[in-house]
Protein backbone atom coordinates (compact mmCIF):
# COMPACT_ATOMS: atom_id res chain seq x y z
CA UNK A 1 0.00 0.00 0.00
CA UNK A 2 1.19 3.70 -0.99
CA UNK A 3 1.03 6.15 1.28
CA UNK A 4 2.03 9.92 -0.27
CA UNK A 5 2.62 12.51 2.85
CA UNK A 6 2.15 16.20 2.46
CA UNK A 7 5.37 18.10 3.70
CA UNK A 8 5.04 18.44 7.36
CA UNK A 9 6.31 21.33 9.45
CA UNK A 10 8.90 20.20 11.93
CA UNK A 11 6.53 21.06 14.94
CA UNK A 12 3.99 18.18 13.53
CA UNK A 13 6.57 15.88 12.67
CA UNK A 14 6.08 11.74 13.09
CA UNK A 15 8.47 9.02 12.32
CA UNK A 16 6.66 7.91 9.15
CA UNK A 17 6.38 4.30 10.30
CA UNK A 18 4.25 5.24 13.15
CA UNK A 19 1.87 6.62 10.22
CA UNK A 20 1.84 3.46 8.13
CA UNK A 21 1.06 1.15 11.19
CA UNK A 22 -1.90 3.81 11.73
CA UNK A 23 -3.12 3.49 8.17
CA UNK A 24 -2.54 -0.53 8.05
CA UNK A 25 -4.59 -0.57 11.33
CA UNK A 26 -7.22 1.08 10.49
CA UNK A 27 -7.42 -0.94 6.93
CA UNK A 28 -7.21 -4.07 8.88
CA UNK A 29 -10.41 -2.70 11.26
CA UNK A 30 -12.04 -1.63 7.80
CA UNK A 31 -11.54 -5.03 6.58
CA UNK A 32 -12.79 -6.94 9.78
CA UNK A 33 -15.89 -5.02 9.53
CA UNK A 34 -16.57 -6.27 5.83
CA UNK A 35 -15.77 -9.44 6.97
CA UNK A 36 -17.34 -10.22 10.50
CA UNK A 37 -20.13 -12.50 9.77
CA UNK A 38 -21.65 -14.88 12.00
CA UNK A 39 -22.42 -18.73 11.04
CA UNK A 40 -26.09 -17.85 10.21
CA UNK A 41 -24.93 -14.54 8.35
CA UNK A 42 -25.51 -11.44 10.13
CA UNK A 43 -23.35 -9.09 10.40
CA UNK A 44 -22.18 -8.77 14.21
CA UNK A 45 -21.63 -4.85 15.62
CA UNK A 46 -18.10 -4.32 16.05
CA UNK A 47 -18.22 -0.58 15.61
CA UNK A 48 -17.82 -0.35 19.42
CA UNK A 49 -14.08 -1.64 19.19
CA UNK A 50 -13.07 -0.25 16.15
CA UNK A 51 -13.73 3.30 17.42
CA UNK A 52 -12.05 2.52 20.76
CA UNK A 53 -9.31 0.95 18.66
CA UNK A 54 -8.87 4.18 16.20
CA UNK A 55 -9.36 6.01 19.74
CA UNK A 56 -6.23 4.26 21.12
CA UNK A 57 -4.62 4.84 17.77
CA UNK A 58 -5.18 8.74 17.77
CA UNK A 59 -3.92 9.17 21.34
CA UNK A 60 -0.70 7.40 21.03
CA UNK A 61 -0.30 9.26 17.73
CA UNK A 62 -0.88 12.59 19.97
CA UNK A 63 1.62 11.21 22.62
CA UNK A 64 4.41 11.27 20.31
CA UNK A 65 3.26 14.79 18.54
CA UNK A 66 3.28 16.16 21.59
CA UNK A 67 6.97 14.74 22.42
CA UNK A 68 8.42 16.22 19.31
CA UNK A 69 7.07 18.98 19.99
CA UNK A 70 8.53 19.56 23.38
CA UNK A 71 11.89 17.53 22.09
CA UNK A 72 12.01 20.37 19.39
CA UNK A 73 11.49 23.82 21.96
CA UNK A 74 14.02 22.42 23.59
CA UNK A 75 15.99 21.91 21.40
CA UNK A 76 15.49 25.15 19.84
CA UNK A 77 15.62 26.95 23.13
CA UNK A 78 19.51 25.36 23.48
CA UNK A 79 20.44 27.04 20.39
CA UNK A 80 19.31 30.28 20.89
CA UNK A 81 20.83 30.74 23.90
CA UNK A 82 24.02 29.59 22.29
CA UNK A 83 24.00 31.88 20.20
CA UNK A 84 23.59 35.14 22.43
CA UNK A 85 26.05 33.63 24.84
CA UNK A 86 28.91 33.16 21.89
CA UNK A 87 27.89 36.75 20.39
CA UNK A 88 28.62 38.26 24.07
CA UNK A 89 31.78 36.06 24.63
CA UNK A 90 32.40 37.71 21.12
CA UNK A 91 31.88 40.81 22.03
CA UNK A 92 34.00 40.49 25.60
CA UNK A 93 37.11 38.83 23.28
CA UNK A 94 37.25 42.08 21.17
CA UNK A 95 37.21 44.10 23.43
CA UNK A 96 40.28 42.99 25.85
CA UNK A 97 42.23 41.49 22.99
CA UNK A 98 44.61 43.93 23.45
CA UNK A 99 45.01 44.00 27.00
CA UNK A 100 47.87 42.23 27.14
CA UNK A 101 49.72 43.96 25.34
CA UNK A 102 48.74 46.80 26.56
CA UNK A 103 49.47 46.29 30.20
CA UNK A 104 53.03 45.07 29.22
CA UNK A 105 53.72 48.27 27.31
CA UNK A 106 52.76 50.43 30.83
CA UNK A 107 56.51 49.58 31.99
CA UNK A 108 58.26 50.84 29.06
CA UNK A 109 55.59 53.62 29.42
CA UNK A 110 57.01 53.80 32.92
CA UNK A 111 60.66 54.08 31.88
CA UNK A 112 59.99 57.25 29.04
CA UNK A 113 58.35 58.88 31.91
CA UNK A 114 61.40 58.43 33.93
CA UNK A 115 63.70 59.64 30.62
CA UNK A 116 61.61 62.54 30.25
CA UNK A 117 62.31 63.70 34.24
CA UNK A 118 66.03 62.80 33.45
CA UNK A 119 66.15 65.20 30.44
CA UNK A 120 64.73 67.80 32.09
CA UNK A 121 67.11 67.95 35.24
CA UNK A 122 70.63 67.00 33.93
CA UNK A 123 73.00 67.54 32.22
CA UNK A 124 74.69 64.74 31.81
CA UNK A 125 74.49 63.90 27.81
CA UNK A 126 76.09 60.08 28.35
CA UNK A 127 73.97 59.63 31.19
CA UNK A 128 70.95 60.91 29.20
CA UNK A 129 71.79 58.34 26.36
CA UNK A 130 72.15 55.59 28.45
CA UNK A 131 68.44 56.21 29.51
CA UNK A 132 67.07 56.65 26.48
CA UNK A 133 68.81 53.62 25.39
CA UNK A 134 67.71 51.48 28.13
CA UNK A 135 64.26 52.65 26.94
CA UNK A 136 64.62 51.53 23.46
CA UNK A 137 65.70 48.07 24.62
CA UNK A 138 62.74 47.59 26.90
CA UNK A 139 60.50 48.18 24.15
CA UNK A 140 62.15 45.74 21.62
CA UNK A 141 61.84 42.84 24.18
CA UNK A 142 58.49 43.69 25.24
CA UNK A 143 57.79 43.78 21.97
CA UNK A 144 59.78 40.55 20.76
CA UNK A 145 57.82 39.14 23.94
CA UNK A 146 54.40 39.38 22.27
CA UNK A 147 55.25 37.61 19.10
CA UNK A 148 56.79 40.66 17.29
CA UNK A 149 59.85 40.49 15.39
CA UNK A 150 61.97 43.03 12.78
CA UNK A 151 62.60 41.95 9.37
CA UNK A 152 66.05 41.62 8.29
CA UNK A 153 66.20 43.59 4.54
CA UNK A 154 69.16 45.62 3.89
CA UNK A 155 71.47 43.12 1.52
CA UNK A 156 68.90 41.01 0.97
CA UNK A 157 67.32 40.02 -2.43
CA UNK A 158 64.52 42.20 -3.17
CA UNK A 159 61.48 40.58 -2.56
CA UNK A 160 58.23 41.48 -3.68
CA UNK A 161 56.59 39.48 -0.92
CA UNK A 162 57.80 40.92 1.93
CA UNK A 163 59.44 44.51 0.83
CA UNK A 164 57.49 47.78 -0.99
CA UNK A 165 60.45 49.57 -3.11
CA UNK A 166 60.05 52.96 -2.89
CA UNK A 167 62.50 53.93 -5.17
CA UNK A 168 66.11 52.42 -7.42
CA UNK A 169 69.44 53.76 -7.26
CA UNK A 170 72.40 52.42 -9.34
CA UNK A 171 73.95 49.68 -6.89
CA UNK A 172 77.16 50.63 -5.15
CA UNK A 173 78.84 47.28 -6.24
CA UNK A 174 77.64 44.58 -8.70
CA UNK A 175 76.43 41.85 -6.03
CA UNK A 176 74.25 44.58 -4.60
CA UNK A 177 71.97 44.58 -7.66
CA UNK A 178 68.45 43.57 -7.56
CA UNK A 179 69.07 43.66 -3.81
CA UNK A 180 67.89 45.94 -0.62
CA UNK A 181 70.77 48.98 -0.55
CA UNK A 182 68.78 50.94 2.12
CA UNK A 183 65.78 50.78 4.35
CA UNK A 184 63.19 53.72 4.71
CA UNK A 185 60.80 52.01 6.99
CA UNK A 186 61.45 48.80 8.84
CA UNK A 187 59.44 45.57 8.38
CA UNK A 188 57.47 43.58 11.17
CA UNK A 189 56.33 39.56 11.84
CA UNK A 190 53.89 38.71 14.27
CA UNK A 191 54.43 35.07 15.37
CA UNK A 192 56.39 34.64 11.68
CA UNK A 193 53.49 36.56 9.76
CA UNK A 194 54.23 40.21 7.93
CA UNK A 195 52.10 42.36 9.60
CA UNK A 196 54.00 45.61 8.04
CA UNK A 197 55.92 45.50 4.55
CA UNK A 198 59.30 47.24 4.68
CA UNK A 199 59.63 49.80 2.34
CA UNK A 200 63.35 50.29 0.98
CA UNK A 201 65.62 51.37 -1.69
CA UNK A 202 66.77 48.50 -4.40
CA UNK A 203 69.60 48.81 -6.15
CA UNK A 204 69.90 48.50 -9.78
Amino acid sequence: MTVNLPLANPLTTLPLQTILNFMEEKDTITQNEETNINADGETLDTTNSSNESIDNTIEKIQAELNDQKDKYLRLFAEFDNFKRRTAKERIELMQTASKDVVVSMLEVLDDCDRAEKQLETSEDVAQIKEGIQLVFAKLRSTMASKGVKAMESIHTSFDVEKHEAITEIPAPTEDLIDKVVDEVIKGYYLNDKIIRFAKVIVGK
